[in-house]
């Protein structure tokens, strides 16, 4: 009697991965950025650090979500093509180091943030600010989402040719997926570029876990 075990790990990777970078964006940065006036920004920071000490945690354990996920689709894959699924997983450690290496740019923003408030809003320390912050967007949104892309494509190439999920699937995160290391590479170097590219991409790593956790896949051997 022939019996195919079956995993559902991969599908619990992709969910942790959505639901802590979601949350991130979504709910906790909210709670101490002011987009568009990095005055108020800081001196909510200042008012209630403990919203951004929260944030870094979130984005902490985003990056650490990262790697796990690459790891267990570089262990999934690897049977396809193991140099390949070896660089996918190289660009996704790098995309979780550059993530947490970001978060000092913004507990920094906390100090001037703090010195801000309490040395009566002087203009060097809000410019200070805007530094840190500026710095950790570009190295913990731009930079980390090209490591990102780039290593997505290499393992969404290995998802379609495995057919270890429905091809609409595998196809869906390959195909919106595509454009995104064009769009990151030219904001490196402050071309204007549509960032709603990344919208058809956004659901995908969601519903690729539902499904993952629902159905499972053939376990590796």
């Amino acid at each position: 009697m022939n019996i195919q075990h079956k995993t559902r790990i991969l599908g619990v990777a992709f969910l942790l991965q959505f639901i802590t970078s979601f949350s991130s964006g979504t709910f906790v940065k909210p709670l101490w950025f002011v987009p568009g006036d990095m005055q108020a920004t800081m001196l909510k920071v200042a008012e209630n650090p403990g919203f951004l000490r929260a944030n870094i945690l979130v984005d902490m354990l985003t990056a650490l979500g990262v790697i796990f996920l690459g790891a267990v689709l570089f262990s999934t894959l690897k049977k396809e093509n193991e140099k390949m699924a070896l660089t996918a997983l190289a660009f996704y450690i790098l995309e979780g180091a550059l993530l947490a290496v970001s978060r000092i740019g913004i507990f920094s923003l906390l100090k001037f943030s703090q010195e801000y408030a309490s040395a009566g809003q002087p203009e060097t320390l809000l410019t200070f600010g805007r530094v840190a912050l500026e710095a950790a967007d570009f190295v913990g949104d731009t930079l980390h989402l090209l490591a990102f892309s780039v290593g997505a494509v290499l393992f969404y190439i290995l998802l379609v040719r495995s057919k270890l999920v429905p091809r609409w699937l595998s196809l869906w995160g390959l195909v919106t997926v595509l454009p995104l290391p064009v769009v990151t590479l030219t904001a490196i170097f402050d071309i204007s570029t549509l960032f709603v590219l990344f919208l058809p991409y956004f659901p995908f790593e969601f519903v690729i876990g539902i499904w993952i956790l629902i159905k499972g896949i053939p376990e590796a051997a």
